[in-house]
């Protein structure tokens, strides 16, 4: 797999800290401007064990994922709409050649993440 690392900036700015996530290591382009409530929900423990799961089992679709991690389809689809939207995961579309089903297989995107504090 290729190294991606994820960059998060958090700098202080009149009292309070923000944060900018960036794409990829060497782009100068800003992805997104958040709060820090934001960043404390991308960082939680139960997203570091979603990222651990789809990477040690590698689930076919985010419903497989569910049944990996144990839990109820629609909070876990919500979790990795949420680490898409950011860079850190990536949904592959794929068929079901016999039903037609279309399913999303979540995979990791980015193999590493900084986290910057600008003071």
């Amino acid at each position: 797999m290729v190294e991606k690392t994820r960059i998060i900036e958090v700098y202080e700015k009149g009292g309070t800290f923000s944060s900018v996530f960036r794409k990829f290591t060497g782009t100068k382009q800003e992805y997104n401007k958040s709060d820090m409530s934001l960043l404390r929900k991308l960082l939680s423990n139960e997203k570091a064990r979603l990222l651990h799961v789809i990477k040690l089992n590698n689930p076919n679709s985010i419903y497989a994922l569910a049944k990996f991690l144990g839990r109820d389809f629609k909070s876990v689809r919500e979790e990795v709409l949420l680490l898409k939207k950011f860079g850190f995961i990536d949904l592959v579309q794929k068929k079901d050649p016999k039903s037609g089903k279309i399913s999303y297989k979540p995979i990791i995107n980015a193999t590493t993440i900084n986290i910057v504090i600008r003071i």
